[in-house]
């Protein structure tokens, strides 16, 4: 960076020492999201602690596996209430899979309650379900007329979204690229609030990344419509290094200041140190 001061519209120490440009929530691009308790099953004063030390870089909480539908209501509303206190949105995680094999009045019931624990994005995953684009574009309307935001959660990975293997999910296949961007683009057109992309068939649990089709849907959807599942160090640097900081990205809770300072560049590995730039407007 050729600047001299700190223009990051946040309070942090150290401020002489120049970043790269990262705008102050509620942000609209450069969105990190962070796993709620699931792989790692924790509370709110937990929560608490995290966002008390980087709040200002966690723009939203995510449920994962339905794992709220295995906490009292009032723990779930709590984990709500804290994350708004520090101007993060929470969001389901796919759970609405689950819930739709119930039918439609389980998913009714299910908006209904989303609201009253104080969930403000509804993710609509579709990886173990066959749901036509016609099916989706319906739930995403019907999360909408019930007053939240709908995050359609799309993969080219057929199986994904649970533990499967490596091998597993090669055998299941992977599905067309230009499909996923055709149904991204039907559903923004519908009112979805962003897209999320499925690692699995991408970067996680494959032999080889499949960087062409990251490409494919950052050529093809744009960068601030999509949200990439990137839970894992390598997999963030890649899209940061590749798409620059204002990229959108889901990672671990525990990576918060890891990203944010690849993000800003004041830390580095060998590919990325010193190399992330991003001027600010006043520049």
């Amino acid at each position: 960076m050729t600047t001299t001061t700190n223009t990051n519209p946040s309070t942090t120490s150290f401020e002489f020492i120049p970043r790269a440009y990262r705008p102050a929530k509620p942000r609209s691009f450069g969105l990190t999201e962070v796993r709620g308790p699931y792989y790692s099953t924790y509370g709110t004063r937990h929560l608490a602690d995290v966002l008390e030390v980087a709040g200002q870089w966690v723009d939203g909480v995510k449920w994962a596996g339905g794992s709220f539908a295995l906490l009292p209501r009032e723990q779930v509303r709590a984990f709500s209430d804290l994350a708004h206190e520090h101007d993060a949105y929470i969001s389901s995680g796919g759970w609405l899979e689950t819930v739709l094999r119930y039918g439609p009045d389980a998913v009714e019931h299910y908006l209904k309650e989303a609201k009253e624990v104080g969930f403000d994005v509804i993710e609509i995953s579709t990886g173990f379900l066959s749901v036509p684009t016609s099916g989706l574009l319906r739930l995403v309307e019907r999360v909408v007329r019930a007053g939240l935001k709908a995050k359609p959660e799309l993969g080219i990975q057929i199986g994904s979204g649970g533990d499967s293997g490596v091998a597993e999910l090669a055998a299941e296949t992977k599905k067309d690229i230009g499909d996923l961007v055709d149904r991204g683009k039907r559903a923004l057109e519908a009112g979805a609030s962003i897209i999320m992309i499925e690692s699995e068939g991408i970067t996680e649990n494959v032999a080889e990344w499949d960087t062409s089709a990251a490409a494919s849907i950052m050529n093809g959807l744009g960068a601030r419509n999509v949200m990439f599942e990137a839970a894992d160090p390598p997999v963030f640097e890649w899209y940061v290094k590749n798409y620059g900081n204002e990229v959108n990205l889901f990672v671990d809770h525990s990576q918060v200041l890891q990203l944010e300072g690849l993000r800003q560049n004041i830390w580095g590995n060998k590919s990325t140190w010193g190399r992330i730039a991003n001027p600010s407007p006043q520049d």
